[in-house]
């Protein structure tokens, strides 16, 4: 008999236990909370940093702002390229514009492949494309220490699918803002 009461207080124990752990994990509101995001999308300095929502809604120096500023965030190639065409110029063009107005906005540029060819292979050319829009956007005067790279090869399809459509979208240089 003092087997099951053993249980049944040791099941107590437990249970008081939990219930003091979460009791202690509750966190407590701030007595003071901070100023709301001013409300006003143009005023002050838009060096880069967040100023509030603008009319539409849009952050300015936010992803959201850049894609709609620049259009697209992604950079098409061709199969086992990664040279930049003229519709890729354009593109870039824009978003060199963008990142001239916020100079303190870093980017990173993802390098991407469809999934013909090796791993390797593959992260290597997603890595010359990633640089090869680096390069383009470092020409066009933004400073290449706020652009960093990666390669993902083929591991992060745009586009599902083993046809050349699907293989025309993953064969891509995307920007990415940092927030």
């Amino acid at each position: 008999m003092t087997q099951p009461r053993a249980k049944a207080a040791a099941v107590k124990l437990l249970l008081g236990a939990a219930l003091i752990a979460t009791a202690a994990c509750s966190k407590k509101p701030p007595k003071e909370l901070p100023p709301p995001p001013p409300t006003s999308g143009t005023s002050g300095d838009t060096s880069g940093m967040n100023t509030g929502p603008v009319s539409n809604g849009v952050v300015p120096g936010s992803r959201e702002d850049f894609l709609q500023q620049a259009g697209t965030d992604t950079v098409l190639f061709g199969t086992d390229m990664y040279d930049i065409d003229g519709e890729a110029r354009g593109i870039l063009d824009r978003q060199a514009a963008w990142l001239k107005k916020y100079p303190n906005v870093r980017v990173t540029v993802e390098g991407h492949c469809d999934e013909r060819g090796t791993r390797e292979y593959n992260l290597a050319l997603g890595d010359r494309r990633a640089n090869s829009a680096k390069n383009y956007l470092a020409a066009q005067g933004i400073s290449a220490s706020r652009i960093s790279t990666i390669s993902y090869g083929k591991e992060r399809p745009a586009a599902s699918g083993s046809d050349e459509s699907a293989w025309a979208q993953n064969r891509r240089a995307v920007t990415v803002v940092m927030q």
